[in-house]
């Protein structure tokens, strides 16, 4: 009988366990590493509006800080978060409606004020309003059908 490290009949070795060789995968291809610069994910996924201006959108932004002292955004937020806020205001959305929208029901303690608005403006967006329907087309004058009338004179 061996009495080696290992063997389980070692009192106090621990015993090891091999699996059996059919259980023990074969090494696979090692997938290449990227090559070339990363390209930068996007600051924000929604893009900036035309009909909105930029600036609206800064001030509503910067004009958090009034509703809540810990809604002080710094000016890469501000740049970063214009775009959502834009984009809310470009739905019909008026700037107090969006503004309740970023600074009501905040976490406590809020550690990433910045985070909580780029959430809320992503995951929060109004669907668009379908379009107002226009006047009703008329029928060609040649296919006007008239219900039909009995006059009695």
């Amino acid at each position: 009988m061996l009495d080696g490290p290992g063997t389980p009949g070692a009192a106090g070795a621990p015993r090891v366990h091999r699996p059996p060789p059919e259980a023990q995968f074969a090494p696979g291809p090692v997938p290449a590493a990227p090559t070339g610069p990363v390209p930068p994910a996007p600051a924000f996924p929604l893009t900036a509006p035309e009909a909105a201006p930029p600036h609206a959108a800064a001030e509503l932004l910067a004009g958090l800080r009034r509703r809540d002292p810990r809604l002080l955004p710094a000016e890469r937020d501000v740049a970063r978060l214009a775009p959502g806020v834009a984009a809310w205001l470009e739905r019909g959305l008026d700037a107090e409606a969006v503004a309740r929208a970023l600074s009501r029901d905040l976490p406590e303690p809020l550690r990433n004020p910045a985070g909580v608005r780029a959430y809320r403006l992503g995951a929060l967006l109004p669907p668009r309003l379908p379009p107002l329907p226009g006047p009703a087309a008329r029928p060609h004058p040649d296919r006007i059908t008239y219900p039909m009338q009995n006059c009695d004179g």
